[in-house]
């Protein structure tokens, strides 16, 4: 594979607006066999055909690898996750406009494909609904998995607008499917007006743990993730991350957005958190609508720094098993 960055190395620093557009600049490939020497895949999943509102997270993969950043460490943690892990972007899903199932397929391959390599998939989306194909796959390679969730909304409707196969009912399939240990299933950020009675009543019966927004407000972003990382406990973890967990005022790009949600800064510390604290097999982020281009797009640069703050936690992660290890020995 030829990296796409090579002819900057003489010449220095690669500027952000130049290049291929890729995640964070990393280099591309679409071969599986390259990703056999990777630590993490970045993978696009370019689909909206379910959603229940407003349209436009097709263009969201691409509008979040354009949100970027110049690499180095994080001033927070002094980890450059960019230098500690090999990220390769393997491109998008073959997608299928306006046939929901044709694409997950695809996604569910792809994602698939970076598993079988020993990667750990990072899905770029798209709609809420790509959350079941990633699972699926991951699921088939680990197990059943336990479920960090960040949204306004809980996602285990049996229908939404009568209609199964939605963005707003995949976390029952899942969990339906045994494909997400429910009493391993941990919900952050939950305000608003859906789902109702029938739907928590389901999720009470199956163990299923959901932490609201009103008790990230009273309690404080370290000891709600504190409390998820003690549900989700040991054992393979998925992250996922609803963009519309933020409050429309750090993430107006979404497509139902509702107001009273988490800042940026609270998120960031908790996608970086869960990533640092738990067993993160795949994750993915989803439910962007691009607003703009370059600093008025803020929705797509959040996005581009939790998937950067996922990372970090990967990174540190890894880190400190090996730190564990050595003191083993």
């Amino acid at each position: 594979m030829i990296d796409p960055l090579s002819r900057w190395t003489s010449y220095g620093e690669k500027p952000d607006y130049a290049g291929p557009l890729t995640f964070g600049g990393v280099p591309y490939t679409q071969d599986p066999a390259d990703l056999r020497d990777a630590d993490v895949a970045i993978i696009g999943a370019p689909v909206d055909d379910l959603v229940s509102d407003r349209p436009g997270t097709r263009f969201a993969p691409r509008a979040i690898r354009s949100a970027s950043c110049p690499s180095g460490a994080n001033l927070e943690t002094k980890v450059d996750a960019f230098a500690e892990l090999r990220v390769l972007d393997f491109g998008d899903a073959p997608v299928v406009p306006a046939d929901p199932v044709r694409s997950h397929a695809a996604i569910e391959e792809t994602v698939g494909q970076a598993l079988s390599a020993g990667t750990v998939p990072v899905i770029l989306g798209g709609d809420h609904s790509i959350t079941e194909a990633n699972v699926r796959a991951c699921a088939a390679t680990h197990g059943p998995v336990g479920l960090v969730h960040f949204d306004t909304h809980t996602d285990t409707g049996s229908k939404v607008f009568g209609v199964e196969m939605s963005h707003g009912t995949i976390m029952r399939r899942l969990v339906e499917e045994g494909r997400v240990d429910p009493e391993r299933y941990v919900q952050i950020g939950l305000r608003g007006y859906w789902p109702g009675e029938e739907e928590f009543s389901w999720q009470a019966r199956r163990g299923i743990t959901s932490l609201f927004m009103h008790e990230v407000r009273d309690l404080g972003i370290r000891e709600v993730v504190g409390r998820a990382v003690v549900a989700v406990g040991a054992g393979p973890v998925f992250l996922t991350v609803d963009i519309d967990v933020l409050d429309p005022a750090f993430a107006p790009g979404t497509g139902t957005p509702e107001p009273g949600g988490m800042t940026t800064a609270e998120l960031l510390w908790a996608a970086r958190e869960v990533a640092r604290r738990c067993e993160v097999i795949g994750a993915d982020l989803v439910e962007v609508i691009p607003t703009g281009v370059g600093s008025a797009d803020v929705t797509s640069l959040a996005a581009d720094r939790i998937v950067r703050e996922i990372l970090g936690g990967l990174a540190l992660h890894r880190k400190q098993s090996q730190d564990r290890k050595e003191e083993q020995r």
